[in-house]
């Protein structure tokens, strides 16, 4: 049984498809089907069943992924521990992040902190709030930022950052766009553009809606901050978004007002995986966000 063999297999599993697996390992699909045919044919099992165009895997198949999702994990890590006991400058820090986050937030940080640490290398892997707490908990990357931060979980811990202010956004030709202020209340006439359910800001603003004494209208949904921006400028609904969502300029950005009743904020905190020590590297990232945000 070889590395390349297992690294294909979890490939594969994750797409549930050899074409689009091949395509990200840079190999040809033969080579990749080859090695999955010569590991089933080791492990005396099938790994795989074909369901229409794409491959799942079988009972068997699930339990062994578990098992060397955890291997490859614990690999990596032990490369990556050797390569910072030589040169703890030369680092690899693996964060991920939510989608609004990465326009303010996280390019601004990477840049304070590599001034200090240039050679430390970042992987980013950007996730919805579920997807980050499960990469955190299999060790797939070491840091998270997550919002709303989860004050208790089974498996990962960490700190608040910030608590972050949501704004209503309107088109520029509302009767509402003059105001410096409103009452949430206030637009519960009006059609909203949503984030897709998956994703928190979505529940943050209903709550918050519920709070006020109605259920918003879901006109439009989306899936990134800059999606919500348009449709509202665009005339298509309103919407609630976070400062650092609205902090870009141009002519086809939507209305900023402050909501004060009710006060709707969001908190953004940076987790790790309980009871399990970070690379070194990860750890000096870690001081420098608790330093930078205080």
């Amino acid at each position: 049984m070889e590395l390349r063999q297992l690294q294909y297999f979890v490939k594969v599993a994750r797409k549930q498809h050899v074409t689009q697996a091949a395509e990200e390992l840079h190999v040809a699909q033969s080579a990749v089907s080859r090695q999955i045919h010569l590991l089933e044919e080791e492990l005396g099992v099938e790994l795989f069943v074909q369901k229409g165009r794409n491959l799942h895997l079988t009972s068997v198949g699930h339990l062994f992924l578990s098992r060397v999702e955890g291997i490859l994990t614990d690999l990596e890590r032990a490369v990556g521990e050797i390569h910072e006991f030589l040169d703890p400058e030369a680092g690899e820090i693996r964060i991920g992040f939510p989608h609004s986050l990465v326009i303010n937030l996280l390019p601004a940080v990477v840049a304070a902190f590599k001034k200090n640490h240039p050679n430390v290398k970042f992987r980013l892997r950007q996730g919805t709030y579920t997807s980050l707490i499960r990469d955190v908990s299999k060790g797939e990357i070491d840091l998270a930022f997550i919002s709303p931060f989860p004050e208790s979980h089974e498996h990962v811990t960490g700190e608040i950052l910030l608590t972050e202010e949501l704004y209503a956004i309107i088109p520029s030709n509302h009767i509402l766009a003059d105001y410096t202020s409103i009452r949430l209340e206030q637009l519960k006439n009006e059609p909203f553009v949503m984030f897709s359910e998956e994703y928190t800001l979505r529940t943050i603003v209903m709550e918050a809606c519920q709070k006020a004494g109605f259920v918003p209208k879901i006109e439009f949904e989306g899936e990134e901050t800059d999606t919500i921006r348009g449709l509202v400028a665009a005339g298509m609904g309103v919407s609630l978004l976070p400062a650092m969502a609205l902090l870009e300029s141009g002519q086809t950005q939507p209305v900023k007002i402050r909501v004060t009743d009710p006060h709707v904020t969001r908190t953004v905190g940076l987790i790790c995986r309980k009871d399990v020590k970070l690379p070194l590297v990860a750890e000096v990232f870690r001081r420098f966000l608790y330093e930078y945000f205080k």
